[in-house]
């Protein structure tokens, strides 16, 4: 999906966030699960009981039907044009696949720490959370895009 990089920080609805926002909110959440589960991993892991380690399908996340407000706000210097946040976007994406060679071997499900809204989850779980929310954010992007005040001239094309 093709994205204006004039109307990248353009915001569709008072409310909303813009493709810049959601980009630096995808940014935001992978670091800061990576950086945890690097953290995590590199301590014994704790004993986790069974019926702690219930949590919620990811299937929720990738749903655009239940809203949810990040509980993180996007920082404002992090908006930049949109061929840099992109770029930052692979870099971001770059140390995730370095955390995985950098644990190829190691059981990471042993690894677990709680998600505030699924419940517990071990670090292959958070990964595919990663992936589930990337999903999600897809569609919101795609929403965004809809939605965004049509120009003339994108309407004469």
């Amino acid at each position: 999906m093709p994205f204006p990089a004039e109307e990248w920080k353009t915001s569709p609805a008072k409310g909303r966030w813009s493709a810049a926002e959601l980009v630096a909110h995808l940014m935001m959440i992978e670091r800061a699960v990576i950086g945890k589960a690097d953290r995590v991993a590199q301590k014994s892991p704790k004993r986790i009981p069974l019926l702690k380690r219930i949590h919620l399908p990811m299937a929720l996340v990738e749903s655009r039907w239940i809203r949810r407000k990040s509980p993180v706000p996007v920082e404002p210097e992090m908006l930049r044009d949109k061929e840099i946040m992109l770029a930052e976007l692979r870099t971001v994406r770059e140390r995730s696949l370095a955390f995985l060679e950098e644990t190829r071997g190691r059981n990471l499900g042993e690894y677990c720490w709680a998600h505030p809204a699924l419940g517990t989850l071990n670090i292959y779980e958070w990964l595919k959370f990663i992936a589930s929310h990337e999903v999600r954010d897809t569609k919101q992007m795609r929403e965004i895009s809809a939605n965004l005040p049509k120009s003339v001239e994108s309407l004469q094309k």
